[in-house]
């Protein structure tokens, strides 16, 4: 069984046998509601590469210590993955999240998309995005993964072909597309981006402003996926088919 991963700010200068000192909401989940105990090994991560394999040597209310026995940098999987996601309504966003993280995507960009039923404004854009982040911090130890996705702030449409500037492979999931998803030649390395539209699907002018920067418009199969579960479906295909998951 795989150890438990727990988030920490900063690794930097760990070495092997220093003790590291986790506190407050990270710490009191792990001894409050997991029943951390001493002589326990856990990983420790600062989610960006940096992981570390420790023992656990004393607990406290919102406080535990973890002695170094390993720590090492892992690689940044690649092809990277990034998908922007309209906002769904509900919670739907946050499982979209959720299985996102836990299958290996990059960055995850909230998109405010012209037939999106919530919208995301003042007070609640700020809530709503504190959750994203929250949901992916928590999906990301969950699937034991030493780099956390990246949740960037809510995007309008002019930004996401901004976005598009660079990447290897942009795909734009669309129902009425002729382009069968399978039939796309993928990079070796690089950046790969998914285009998730909203409940209320595609307008015109968004597909031709996403194909105009480059992208592809792409189809999966006949039947139509919920906003929620389109992204992870098509990222889960093109994996299948990278070195990631060869």
């Amino acid at each position: 069984m795989s150890l438990p991963v727990h988030l920490v700010p900063s690794l930097e200068g760990i070495r092997e046998g220093d003790e590291v000192v986790v506190e407050g909401d990270e710490a009191h989940h792990a001894v409050a509601v997991r029943r951390l105990r001493v002589g326990e090994r856990v990983v420790l991560t600062d989610g960006r590469g940096t992981a570390l394999t420790g023992e656990v040597t004393s607990t406290g209310k919102r406080v535990f210590t973890v002695a170094t026995l390993s720590i090492g940098d892992v690689i940044a999987a690649d092809p990277s993955f990034t998908v922007v996601q309209a906002v769904p309504k509900g919670d739907r966003g946050e499982l979209a999240v959720e299985m996102l993280t836990e299958i290996g995507v990059t960055r995850i960009v909230p998109w405010a998309a012209s037939r999106s039923v919530a919208v995301w404004k003042g007070d609640r854009a700020e809530k709503s995005l504190a959750k994203w982040r929250s949901t992916a911090r928590e999906a990301a130890k969950q699937a034991r993964r030493a780099w956390f996705p990246e949740v960037t702030p809510l995007a309008s449409t002019d930004e996401v072909v901004a976005l598009m500037e660079g990447v290897d492979l942009v795909v734009v999931l669309h129902e009425e597309a002729h382009v069968p998803l399978a039939s796309l030649e993928l990079p070796d390395s690089g950046e790969v981006m998914v285009v998730v539209g909203p409940e209320g699907g595609l307008a015109e002018d968004e597909i031709d402003g996403f194909v105009a920067a480059g992208a592809v418009s792409v189809r999966m199969g006949g039947e139509v996926l919920r906003t929620s579960t389109a992204g992870v479906a098509a990222v889960a295909a093109l994996l299948a088919r990278t070195r990631r998951w060869g």
